[in-house]
C-alpha cells in the first residue's frame, strides 16, 4: 500500500510546488520587472498620492468635471458589486431610471441640445467602465467650460487630446477616459 501511496504523495507535493509557488512567483515577478504599472492595477498618482486607476470608473458629481458613465455596482462604482442590472426594455424600474436620467443630464446640461448619448444613460455590463464616448464627453463641454471660466474651445482641445481611437484601429469603439480627462482639467485650467 505504501508503495502507491509514497510516490502519489510526493508528485501531489512537487506539482503543489511547481504550480503553487514557483509558477505564480515566477510569473508576478516578471509581470513586476516587465508591465510594472500594469500588474500593480494602472494606479494614477498626484503629487504622489493615488487618485483611482486608468481601469475603474469613478464618480464625479460637480460642474467642473466631467461626468462618467452610469454605475449600476453597488453605491456606484463599487467594485465589490460590480455587475449590471440585468433589467430588460419592458422593466418599468428601467423606464423610470432612464426618465430620471434624462431629466438629470438636461438640469446638469442646459446649454446642450440634440440627441442624449446613449452611454450618458447607459450602465456599462460591469458598472465600473472608466470610459464614455466622445459624444457623452462633447454634450458636457459647455457645462465644465461655464463651471471654470474658460471657453467652449479650451475645454473642447483638451477632449480632443484625451480621445483615444480604436485599439488595433478597428477593435472596440473611440473613447474618453474620464479621470485622465479630470486630471488634464485640473492641470491644464489650474482648477
Amino acid at each position: 500500500m505504501w508503495k502507491q501511496i509514497a510516490p502519489a504523495f510526493r508528485i501531489t507535493l512537487l506539482f503543489t510546488v511547481l504550480t503553487g509557488l514557483i509558477y505564480p512567483g515566477v510569473i508576478t515577478g516578471l509581470c513586476q520587472l516587465i508591465f510594472k504599472d500594469k500588474a500593480n492595477g494602472s494606479l494614477v498618482s498626484v503629487n504622489g498620492q493615488v487618485v483611482g486607476s486608468s481601469l475603474l470608473g469613478q464618480k464625479f458629481s460637480r460642474p467642473e468635471y466631467f461626468h462618467s458613465r452610469l454605475s449600476a455596482a453597488g453605491d456606484g462604482y463599487d467594485a465589490a458589486n460590480s455587475g449590471g442590472t440585468n433589467l430588460g426594455p419592458t422593466s418599468q424600474k428601467l423606464i423610470d431610471r432612464v426618465k430620471g436620467d434624462v431629466a438629470k443630464f438636461h438640469q446638469e446640461n442646459p446649454q446642450y441640445v440634440g440627441t442624449i448619448p446613449a452611454d450618458a444613460l447607459t450602465t456599462s455590463a460591469s458598472g465600473l467602465d472608466p470610459d464614455i464616448s466622445p459624444a457623452f464627453a462633447a454634450a458636457q463641454i459647455a457645462r465644465v467650460a461655464q463651471a471654470r471660466g474658460v471657453s467652449s474651445a479650451q475645454a473642447e482641445a483638451i477632449v480632443q487630446e484625451h480621445t483615444q481611437g480604436r485599439q488595433l484601429g478597428f477593435l472596440g469603439e473611440p473613447r474618453v477616459n474620464v479621470l485622465e480627462l479630470n486630471l488634464a482639467l485640473d492641470q491644464k485650467l489650474h482648477r
